[in-house]
């Protein structure tokens, strides 16, 4: 079911409008819908950056998301991730997310384990984030066999206050 931003505002009756032109005036319902959507828009958590990796069969190194200036806040960071190739004998997938909160702190997802590529894993962590502090994700990769995993990398970093 789909979100309203806001109400619909009731309809209010003005003058009719006059040689095709309106009277520049805004109603007040109209001016308290458009300060509710405006509300709601303030408050709505901001996607700030993304990565995506697809066919990786390595671990992924301390990587910085593109944001620019971090502003000091609260930030949601979120991973999905799945095994496109399983390995030939067995594999194992951890993403973990970096930033600073006076000081260096990591979160790490659950162990992907199951060597299928029906094996999914999803994670998301709220987040206080100092000022001019890089945000980050790495993978830790295993594989064995001599067929390699393979999975594709969905992250995420959103601004939430």
């Amino acid at each position: 079911m789909a979100s309203q931003l806001a109400p619909v505002p009731e309809y209010v009756v003005e003058s009719p409008v006059t040689n095709q032109s309106i009277t520049g005036r805004v109603t007040q319902a109209m001016r308290y819908w458009l300060l509710a959507l405006a509300d709601r828009l303030n408050t709505t958590p901001n996607r700030i950056a993304s990565a995506t990796v697809e066919t990786q069969a390595a671990a992924i190194s301390t990587t910085s998301f593109a944001i620019g200036s971090v502003l000091p806040g609260l930030y949601r960071l979120s991973m999905a991730a799945r095994i496109t190739r399983a390995a030939s004998s067995s594999s194992s997938l951890i993403v973990t997310f970096g930033w600073t909160q006076a000081v260096a702190c990591t979160l790490a997802s659950v162990a992907m384990t199951g060597n299928a590529t029906s094996t999914v894993g999803t994670a998301s962590f709220l987040v206080r984030v100092d000022q001019d502090s890089a945000i980050t994700y790495a993978t830790t990769y295993a594989s064995s066999g001599a067929v390699t995993m393979q999975y594709r990398l969905d992250t995420v970093c959103e601004r939430v206050s």
